[in-house]
Protein backbone atom coordinates (compact mmCIF):
# COMPACT_ATOMS: atom_id res chain seq x y z
CA UNK A 1 0.00 0.00 0.00
CA UNK A 2 1.18 3.45 -0.94
CA UNK A 3 1.06 6.00 1.98
CA UNK A 4 -0.61 9.43 2.03
CA UNK A 5 0.51 13.05 3.16
CA UNK A 6 -2.57 14.17 4.92
CA UNK A 7 -3.95 17.96 5.24
CA UNK A 8 -2.27 17.82 8.55
CA UNK A 9 1.44 18.31 6.75
CA UNK A 10 2.77 22.03 7.99
CA UNK A 11 4.98 21.72 4.77
CA UNK A 12 8.26 21.27 6.66
CA UNK A 13 9.65 19.26 3.78
CA UNK A 14 11.63 17.11 6.27
CA UNK A 15 10.21 13.91 4.37
CA UNK A 16 10.98 14.82 0.60
CA UNK A 17 14.81 14.26 0.78
CA UNK A 18 14.65 11.06 2.82
CA UNK A 19 12.81 9.55 -0.09
CA UNK A 20 14.75 6.79 -1.74
CA UNK A 21 12.54 6.48 -4.66
CA UNK A 22 11.51 10.29 -4.93
CA UNK A 23 8.02 10.22 -4.67
CA UNK A 24 7.36 12.55 -2.39
CA UNK A 25 7.05 15.86 -4.10
CA UNK A 26 6.27 19.72 -2.83
CA UNK A 27 2.64 20.69 -3.63
CA UNK A 28 0.68 23.66 -3.56
CA UNK A 29 0.02 23.41 0.58
CA UNK A 30 1.14 20.30 1.21
CA UNK A 31 3.67 17.41 0.09
CA UNK A 32 2.22 15.16 -2.30
CA UNK A 33 3.12 11.31 -2.72
CA UNK A 34 3.06 9.61 -6.14
CA UNK A 35 1.62 6.35 -5.26
CA UNK A 36 3.25 4.86 -8.39
CA UNK A 37 6.68 5.59 -7.12
CA UNK A 38 6.08 4.50 -3.32
CA UNK A 39 7.35 1.26 -2.01
CA UNK A 40 7.16 2.30 1.29
CA UNK A 41 10.77 2.18 1.37
CA UNK A 42 10.91 -1.62 0.54
CA UNK A 43 13.93 -2.68 -1.11
CA UNK A 44 16.06 0.79 0.83
CA UNK A 45 14.85 0.39 4.43
CA UNK A 46 12.75 -1.89 6.89
CA UNK A 47 10.75 1.30 7.93
CA UNK A 48 9.15 3.84 5.63
CA UNK A 49 11.58 7.05 5.89
CA UNK A 50 9.20 9.61 5.71
CA UNK A 51 6.91 8.17 8.34
CA UNK A 52 10.43 7.88 10.40
CA UNK A 53 11.17 11.57 10.43
CA UNK A 54 7.83 13.50 9.52
CA UNK A 55 6.84 15.42 12.74
CA UNK A 56 3.26 15.74 13.16
CA UNK A 57 2.79 11.86 12.05
CA UNK A 58 0.88 12.58 8.55
CA UNK A 59 1.70 10.17 6.76
CA UNK A 60 -0.46 6.94 7.16
CA UNK A 61 -0.92 4.86 4.24
CA UNK A 62 -3.39 5.30 1.72
CA UNK A 63 -6.17 3.13 1.48
CA UNK A 64 -6.49 3.75 -2.43
CA UNK A 65 -3.81 2.08 -3.10
CA UNK A 66 -3.46 -1.01 -1.24
CA UNK A 67 -0.55 -3.49 -2.01
CA UNK A 68 1.17 -6.73 -0.54
CA UNK A 69 4.62 -6.72 0.40
CA UNK A 70 5.37 -8.94 -3.19
CA UNK A 71 3.56 -6.08 -5.29
CA UNK A 72 6.10 -3.88 -3.33
CA UNK A 73 8.79 -5.61 -3.79
CA UNK A 74 8.03 -5.87 -7.68
CA UNK A 75 7.39 -1.70 -7.70
CA UNK A 76 10.51 -1.78 -6.16
CA UNK A 77 12.05 -3.96 -8.48
CA UNK A 78 10.27 -1.76 -11.78
CA UNK A 79 12.15 1.12 -10.39
CA UNK A 80 15.24 -0.07 -10.29
CA UNK A 81 15.26 -1.27 -13.69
Amino acid sequence: MALIITDECVNCGVCEPECPNTAITEGDDIYIIDPAKCTECVGHHDEPQCVEVCPVDCIPKDPDHEESQEELQAKYESLKG
